[in-house]
């Protein structure tokens, strides 16, 4: 199946785009529109690049990078508005981890969804 860590999406400040892997283009509509929200709002309050990434593991995170020189970037609010969203879209991030486990690393979806199973 997958090795190494996969990119999902990506929104990047400098360029003004936003990238969906499209091995995801199977989500929901809605589910690519609220990432794209997300992603895009989160680049034009602080900056950067945000890169949503799943690890090997499955987990997903949140991945920030900016420009060397970039007096703009806010560090602080970028640290800040991730513990937030990981709060608000606690929900979604689960259910793309969880996605992401029995479609691509082909986990059985009864042992990840019962707990000691």
């Amino acid at each position: 199946m997958y090795e190494g860590r996969v990119v999902l999406c990506v929104s990047n400040a400098y360029e003004k785009k936003y990238y969906l892997n499209e091995d995801f283009e199977a989500l929901p509509k809605a589910i690519q529109d609220e990432l794209k929200i997300m992603c895009v709002l989160y680049t034009e309050d602080v900056g950067g690049v945000l890169s949503l990434v799943f690890e090997e593991d499955g987990t997903l995170v949140f991945d920030v990078n900016s420009d060397e020189g970039d007096l703009l970037f806010d560090e602080i609010g970028s640290v800040l508005l991730i513990k937030k969203l990981q709060e608000e879209k606690k929900e979604l991030l689960e259910s793309l981890e969880l996605y992401f486990k029995v479609f691509f690393l082909g986990e059985d979806a009864g042992k990840l969804l019962v707990p000691g199973y």
